[in-house]
């Protein structure tokens, strides 16, 4: 098995997210767009990545926060800092209203506050997106048999199911519960050779349980590469897992996708000692 190291990629845009930046912020500037709004939640990768990627790039920034509790407490939250400090105007709503995104009438009411801007979907899951995605397989991973990545919405594994071989097979793990992940990948995936293996969410997206956390410090130990407890830390341990169970045919050449989200370890942390919870070593 080998680990591609996509959260190597940039100090603070990493892996996955890079990617789907990348062109997005091209069209934006060319279209010349000076504003960027998009969607997360407590410990986004995805809002911290747009905070400073707008600051770097030269535009303002706008990020809509699922939680209107949040605000009250901001400050104990690492993610939300680092975005603030990039300059992002933070909006807090209700989670029934959060469920409104991709709305006409909501994205309507937010033009009527903000002005014009340029929309980044919640985890920058669009066409653009997931072009950059193919772009983390080169010609020389295409020697594995297996391809594993995480899965929040989808993005990232259908931009690998495209630059993906027909010999090859796509694993993708989510982090989040329920099956409508499949959808949403057909809409941008064109191969088929790909499947989800959806037993290692531990109760859904943002639930972290003690043996998720024994298993990350372990690898860490080990192997020195360090896993973030929303995504990669829960394929990692499918994948060891599976191996174990004989899922994978003997002989079989595994290529797994780091996809960074190394940030949100540390509001992940804070969140744990508040429950008196095992924390993730860093």
């Amino acid at each position: 098995m080998a680990i591609k190291r996509e959260d190597l990629i940039h100090p603070f845009i990493s892996g996955n997210k890079y990617r789907k930046l990348k062109y997005n912020i091209k069209e934006a500037k060319r279209i010349g767009a000076t504003t960027l709004l998009t969607f997360g939640g407590a410990f986004s990768n995805h809002i911290a990545a747009v905070a400073y990627a707008g600051k770097v790039n030269g535009f303002k920034t706008i990020g809509v926060i699922r939680g209107e509790e949040l605000g009250l407490n901001q400050e104990l939250n690492p993610t939300l800092q680092f975005a603030k400090t990039c300059g992002m105007h933070l909006d807090f709503i209700s989670r029934a209203s959060f469920r409104k995104k991709t709305s006409k009438d909501f994205i309507g009411e937010l033009k009527d506050r903000f002005g014009d801007f340029y929309l980044l979907p919640e985890g920058g899951t669009n066409n653009l997106a997931v072009k950059g995605c193919e772009e983390i397989l080169q010609a020389d991973d295409f020697n594995f048999d297996y391809i594993c990545c995480a899965v929040g919405t989808g993005g990232t594994i259908s931009g690998i199911i495209n630059a993906s071989q027909r010999h090859q097979k796509i694993l993708g793990f989510p982090a989040l519960k329920g099956d409508f992940l499949q959808q949403d990948i057909r809409k941008f995936a064109n191969q088929d050779h790909w499947d989800l293996i959806t037993d290692y969410h531990f109760g859904g997206y943002g639930k972290i349980k003690p043996e998720l956390i024994t298993f990350i410090n372990r690898f860490k130990r080990v192997y020195n590469i360090p896993l973030d407890p929303i995504y990669t830390g829960k394929m990692l341990f499918g994948v060891f897992d599976l191996i174990e169970k004989g899922f994978f045919p003997k002989d079989s050449k595994l290529l797994v996708i780091h996809t960074g989200g190394l940030q949100g370890i540390a509001g992940v942390n804070a969140m744990l000692k508040r429950k008196n919870q095992p924390l993730i070593e860093v």
